[in-house]
């Protein structure tokens, strides 16, 4: 018989760590937004994604910072706290590692399969990416909390699912898409936020007993 024990470094939610990766998200897309209408009206959305140009790759690093207008960066700025905050809330390293993946994959999907001549901007595709992980990633390491947060998010952001569906040639349904391929992609495959494992203490339980008794 075995007696489980959680291991000393259990893992918790840090609320800390959340809020303050949700102002560095939502400083860092605003400041860049402003100094590009502003201060360069409006040229630094070259730095977009540009698909099929060898140059728009590096718009995979810039383009989440850029954003059209004011409506465009408070539609992603409400949504993007709300996942950041809670990705983030797990731990620096899955949240890097989850920001990584889904950046990276919905950045070279988008340039893959885009429209040639067209600039995808704005971090909508990195929402979708940090969405997708929240909803799934609870299956993956079989914990029941992020299982209903997971389904909560899934029931109030149902409507986002549209968004990965060329209904709107305004919008870069490219970058949804593999955006939440690659968060879906990070659910399954980083191991960085599992649960803490269950960890035989039988030798300890017979030591102990071994003790009580002389």
């Amino acid at each position: 018989m075995t007696y489980p024990t959680y291991s000393p470094q259990a893992r918790r939610v840090d609320l800390s760590l959340g809020f303050f990766y949700t102002f560095m998200f939502l400083a860092s897309i605003w400041a860049v937004s402003f100094t590009n209408w502003f201060l360069f009206g409006g040229s630094l959305s070259q730095f977009g994604i540009r698909p099929h140009d060898t140059a728009g790759l590096v718009g995979i690093v810039f383009s989440p910072f850029l954003h059209v207008d004011i409506h465009h960066l408070i539609s992603n700025s409400i949504p993007g706290a709300v996942f950041c905050f809670l990705v983030a809330s797990t731990g620096q390293r899955p949240f890097w590692e989850v920001t990584f993946i889904s950046v990276l994959v919905g950045g070279l999907g988008t340039w893959a399969v885009g429209g040639a001549g067209t600039v995808h901007i704005g971090a909508s595709g990195l929402l979708y990416g940090w969405l997708a992980y929240l909803v799934l990633r609870g299956f993956f390491n079989r914990s029941g909390g992020q299982i209903i947060t997971g389904l909560t998010l899934a029931f109030f952001y149902s409507g986002l699912i549209y968004g990965v569906f060329p209904t709107n040639g305004q919008m870069s349904w490219e970058g949804h898409l593999f955006g939440a391929i690659g968060g879906a992609a990070a659910a399954a495959l980083i191991k960085s936020d599992d649960k803490p494992k269950e960890v035989s203490s039988r030798r300890n339980y017979e030591i102990e007993n071994r003790q009580r008794y002389r």
